[in-house]
């Protein structure tokens, strides 16, 4: 199984758990980050934007993808959220382990 990293930012702290929650509730993900804002600058519909953000770090694997996608398109405000995957070529192989089993299907 191939561990992705996804990326994704949220307007506030409200939001960025609600969406983490979600994620680790639904076995989607093994781990969300919720980390501190940060100033995300912009071009949306014609004009430079600048915003605060919280950043989500989310582990899961490659397999989980779409639905990661689809619990952050049910819950994220904006219309066209940053969604990222970035695979994981490097990690320490225990907490990798963990991460597909804290992700696998429980029928």
């Amino acid at each position: 199984m191939e561990p992705l990293l996804i990326l994704t930012n949220v307007p506030d702290v409200a939001n960025a758990e609600k969406l983490a929650l979600a994620l680790v509730g639904e076995r989607a993900a093994a781990c969300v980050n919720v980390l501190t804002a940060c100033r995300s600058i912009y071009r949306w519909q014609g004009r430079v934007e600048t915003v605060d953000e919280i950043p989500l770090l989310i582990k899961t694997i490659a397999e989980n993808y779409p639905l990661v996608e689809a619990i952050i398109r049910r819950h994220h405000p904006y219309d066209v959220p940053e969604l990222i995957a970035v695979p994981i070529t490097y990690g320490l192989p225990a907490y990798l382990d963990w991460v597909v089993k804290e992700t696998e299907k429980h029928d």
